[in-house]
């Protein structure tokens, strides 16, 4: 690793450009910025017209730290690259104590940095924090500061969450702080508050008549359900949501909690209310759905026999789906009926690890219907394809994503389904669609549109009747003259 000492290491920036037509970074340069209020960051530059960035006339645009996270040109008063530098020759030096990026001179803009820190002396940024970087690669950086765990986190510098790992960066230091950083202060500040509070938290007695441990208040709706639906348990309650009694702003309060994406409790207070019994009326509407939809009866219509139910399932899909053969569920899925917490429930294993999940459904018949979803995917699956036709296309939009293929398959046993597939920049996904027998027995190509839309709509999914018709190829691939 290089030689010199980072604690001791000034770097001195000499290269400074102010924002101004023909004196614009190339498009994507990462830079060092002085902002017109005299604070220091980074970013990668964007500008607004694309086209007029070969002869950068255009100051217009943003310089970009992250998804989300950019700062406008406007703001901007001078701008140094990062990108066009490599110090790793003065680096490998032992007694090197400044490094200049550009020429120094009376009439130049300098900017000098020090107090460089490093990881391997245990010294970490403040979460949010943006800093610039010194690479093991000898190239130059900057980005925010991602915490991921008490000694691991990354620098963020890029949208898509693209990031320099701590095992990159040989070193680090703070730069200015920004919007994003003060709000994480901010936000800590007020954690540490809540903290404190809830260390002897208050209990409002009119909220609290009945106590601080949960199960009395649902115990007490339960007694109310019970009159309605004899058959209602707490289980059949908590399978939504549960409420708790916990701690917030110093006094305990009914809500519900989810874990933050840091880590933290996120509180969601009941605030309908201000009395116990209040909460335990709302308690008895907000877990009716959940104990309507527990009846044994129309639960297990069928009876307690998993076979029962697998054959009515297997007996739908088999209808369009005729090469299924159950037998090749084996290693996919396994359904069964056991009891879990006093409940009898459907459960449901995928690929047969032997951890079984509930299949939460009201009714026998919805339980099929669940079974059927997953035969139909397997006979898909199973089913191997021979040829295929990618649908030619422009540019497409779908509900913000853009189109990326549109392709039919021609399975093995002679079945047809169809792949779309969309997405943007960050983020994408597909879906795959079986062309059922029915649109087959259209006598025309145009009537076997009308009925393969019904399942592919336009709307949805990109492409509509008009560049469908038009299309000879496919058309020819679908067995039409």
């Amino acid at each position: 690793m290089f030689k010199c000492n980072y604690r001791d290491l000034t770097l001195s920036f000499n290269e400074f450009h102010n924002i101004e037509p023909k004196d614009m970074p190339q498009y994507g340069e990462f830079c060092l910025l002085e902002l017109k209020d005299g604070r220091y960051t980074g970013g990668e530059w964007n500008p607004a017209d694309y086209s007029g960035y070969k002869n950068k006339k255009t100051t217009s645009g943003k310089f970009v730290r992250g998804t989300g996270d950019s700062v406008p040109s406007e703001e901007v008063a001078r701008w140094h690259s990062l990108d066009r530098y490599n110090p790793s020759n003065c680096l490998e030096e032992e007694d090197m104590d400044c490094i200049n990026f550009g020429v120094p001179g009376d009439n130049v803009y300098s900017v000098r940095f020090d107090g460089l820190k490093s990881f391997k002396d245990g010294d970490f940024p403040k979460s949010e924090q943006y800093c610039f970087l010194i690479l093991k690669s000898g190239d130059l950086s900057a980005g925010r500061w991602e915490q991921y765990g008490k000694k691991d986190g990354a620098f963020i510098y890029a949208p898509a969450l693209a990031a320099h790992a701590m095992d990159e960066v040989w070193a680090w230091m703070p730069l200015s702080s920004d919007d994003v950083f003060d709000a994480e202060e901010e936000s800590e500040k007020e954690r540490k508050q809540e903290e404190e509070l809830n260390r002897n938290p208050l209990t409002d007695l009119k909220l609290m008549k009945y106590g601080t441990e949960i199960d009395v208040y649902y115990e007490k709706a339960l007694q109310k359900l019970l009159k309605k639906y004899p058959w209602a348990t707490i289980t059949q309650m908590k399978k939504i949501q549960p409420w708790e009694i916990v701690p917030n702003h110093g006094k305990y309060v009914f809500a519900k909690t989810s874990q933050g994406y840091r880590g933290d409790k996120l509180v969601d207070e009941w605030k309908e209310g201000s009395t116990a019994d209040e909460f335990i009326s709302f308690l008895c509407e907000y877990t009716k759905e959940s104990v309507e939809n527990s009846n044994p009866e129309k639960k297990f219509k069928y009876g307690m026999d998993i076979k029962v139910y697998l054959d009515k399932a297997y007996k739908n899909v088999k209808r369009d789906y005729h090469w299924f053969d159950r037998r090749k569920t084996k290693g996919f899925v396994d359904y069964d009926i056991r009891q879990i917490d006093g409940e009898w429930e459907f459960v449901r294993d995928y690929n047969r690890s032997g951890v079984y999940h509930i299949v939460d459904c009201g009714s026998a018949e919805k339980f099929v219907e669940s079974v059927e979803n997953d035969y139909r995917e397997i006979a898909l699956r199973t089913n191997p394809e021979v040829a295929a036709y990618d649908v030619p296309f422009g540019h497409v939009e779908v509900h913000g994503w853009n189109l990326e293929h549109y392709r039919f398959i021609k399975m093995q046993s002679g079945d047809f389904k169809v792949d779309v597939q969309a997405g943007d920049r960050v983020t994408g996904g597909s879906r795959t669609f079986f062309i059922t027998p029915d649109c087959f027995e259209a006598k025309t190509y145009e009537e076997f549109l009308d009925r393969y839309l019904e399942i592919v709509p336009g709307q949805s999914f990109g492409l509509y009747k008009k560049e469908l018709l038009s299309n000879r190829d496919l058309k020819k691939f679908l067995g039409y003259n």
